[in-house]
């Protein structure tokens, strides 16, 4: 009796001493957390007076030595120690007189009785209330976050296991900190780290750890927001295309446009054409493996996205299924290295008087230079179509534009900057504005047209323009991403981006992954496409012409 009480004895402790232990994903998220808090936090480590790489690599072996979480936190607390004393002074408390936006800032973490010892919590809440208050080293703000001073790391190999945790803990604490919009994404950031780690820890190759600093990025959620690298276009995405621009409408896919006439001519891909099957798999089957690696900040930017990657590859040719007048044929099509493409731009005229008394104008291509003379001669005209489906190419021309739209001075935006204060809080800045008194301005409809390709800078505009007397926007659903970029190398040959600025309507409504919310919707339909029809422009019309 007593050797079976013995032996429970045992069995129950050693459950308990397992219990407690630390699994390897739980360390190494937890360090990924702590390195990246004291990086911007650590009045002694912020100021870029120590290698904050080499520093990581030299207490992972002791992170992993660690069993238990009170090993672990003593491990952090010397490594914290040995950084230097800190000054005991109140940082910088908030400022009355400005407005702060706190949604992204989350430091209850420091407090996790899972894995830190009361004593190491403690420390690290004494960092965050002695923060760092000087000029920080690894980031400005001008307005939109730039990351600075990181090591290239010019002989990066995927093989070193120390330089892809660097590179997933580099990532993972920018958005961390200076993502405007990581409380907009789909699954919380702390939940991404944990899914992600095993894929940096233990990548079954190059092809794996490469796809997983793409699919990190895919998980904001933002159409701004991707990872890019050699291997992704020559290796998964692939080098080669189709001649044709895709739309996918209704979950089919349509030619929407060709990329250069005479090549698609070649293979007889026409415009209309319904494409079902690529290689014997289905449309739904290959969006559905390539979903993971396919940017978007809703279903309509995503849908955008995926023209370049439903036809790619690295074989000269590809089988299709497609339908042509209700009749189902299959048939090889070439592909075509993307210089070899030689794509054809359509000329676009920058403005025209349409039928009716109605001025239209292509913001794309409009140029501050020539808005005067166009808006003389639209000054008298029933309505004005501003056509923002496509991405402005010159910088702040709604600005001029509004100055012909406008009455007066009037807000149309609010932004959110980064505070460098205090990493991970933004505040609120001056309102976006334009205009002057103006007893001159447009009387007629201001009609503003967009869809899915309209984004940043184009959304952008479309908020200012809607802002005008008389203003309705025509069209489908944005982009879902307004604001500035930011880009910069995580590590040698991987590149990537997001919406680094935050951008919101003068009531603090989001746009971000909602997009601008038209007030007439009107969608392409498949029908249009092969009737050559422009619906949105047609619907525009329609409205100008009986008011509904």
């Amino acid at each position: 009796m007593k050797k079976i009480f013995f032996l429970l004895l045992f069995v129950i402790t050693q459950s308990t001493i397992s219990s407690n232990n630390l699994t390897e994903n739980q360390k190494l998220a937890t360090i990924c957390k702590v390195w990246g808090f004291l990086k911007y936090y650590h009045p002694n480590v912020a100021d870029g007076s120590k290698n904050w790489d080499e520093q990581l690599f030299t207490i992972l072996p002791q992170i992993e030595k660690a069993q238990t979480k009170e090993e672990f936190s003593l491990v952090l607390e010397n490594w914290i120690a040995s950084q230097g004393e800190i000054k005991e002074y109140e940082a910088n408390k908030p400022d009355s007189k400005v407005e702060y936006f706190t949604k992204n800032l989350d430091l209850k973490w420091l407090e996790d009785s899972k894995v830190f010892s009361k004593t190491l919590s403690k420390k690290l809440k004494f960092i965050e209330k002695n923060r760092f208050q000087g000029k920080q080293y690894y980031y400005t703000s001008n307005p939109y976050i730039k990351v600075t001073n990181e090591i290239k790391y010019a002989d990066f190999k995927w093989t070193n296991k120390n330089l892809r945790l660097l590179a997933l803990y580099r990532y993972w604490n920018q958005i961390e900190y200076f993502f405007p919009y990581k409380y907009k994404m789909d699954e919380k950031w702390d939940v991404v780290l944990t899914q992600m780690l095993p894929r940096f820890i233990n990548p079954e190759s190059e092809k794996d750890f490469v796809l997983a600093m793409r699919e990190i990025s895919i998980k904001l959620n933002d159409t701004h927001s991707h990872t890019t690298s050699r291997l992704m276009f020559e290796g998964m995405f692939g080098s080669k295309f189709l001649p044709i621009n895709i739309k996918i409408i209704d979950k089919k896919v349509i030619i929407a446009s060709l990329l250069n006439d005479s090549i698609a001519k070649v293979d007889d891909l026409v415009v209309g054409d319904i494409i079902t099957k690529v290689d014997g798999k289905t449309i739904d089957e290959i969006i559905d493996a390539k979903k993971n690696i396919v940017e978007g900040s809703n279903d309509a930017a995503i849908r955008k996205n995926f023209n370049l990657h439903i036809f790619s590859g690295n074989t000269n040719t590809i089988e299709i299924e497609f339908i042509r007048n209700e009749k189902t044929a299959t048939k090889i099509v070439k592909r075509y290295a993307y210089q070899d493409l030689k794509i054809q731009f359509p000329e676009k005229e920058k403005w025209k008087l349409l039928e009716g008394n109605i001025g239209y104008i292509d913001v794309e291509s409009i140029t501050a230079a020539e808005l005067p003379n166009v808006m003389q001669q639209f000054k008298n005209t029933k309505a004005i179509i501003f056509d923002a489906r496509f991405y402005p190419q010159e910088d702040a021309i709604e600005y001029d534009i509004a100055g012909y739209l406008y009455p007066q001075n009037q807000v149309f935006a609010k932004c959110i900057n980064p505070d460098l204060t205090c990493p991970g809080r933004y505040i609120w800045m001056e309102d976006h504005n334009t205009g002057k008194t103006n007893p001159d301005y447009f009387k007629g409809q201001v009609i503003i047209l967009q869809n899915e390709k309209t984004q940043s800078h184009g959304e952008h505009l479309v908020m200012c323009l809607q802002a005008a007397p008389n203003a309705v926007v025509i069209g489908s659903q944005t982009a879902g991403a307004d604001g500035g970029i930011c880009q910069y190398e995580i590590i040698k040959g991987f590149t990537t981006t997001y919406t680094g600025y935050g951008m919101f309507y003068p009531n603090k409504k989001e746009t971000q992954r909602i997009g601008i919310v038209p007030d007439i919707e009107v969608k392409q339909t498949i029908k249009g496409i092969q009737e050559d029809k422009d619906e949105v422009l047609d619907r525009a019309l329609q409205f100008i012409n009986k008011g509904k």
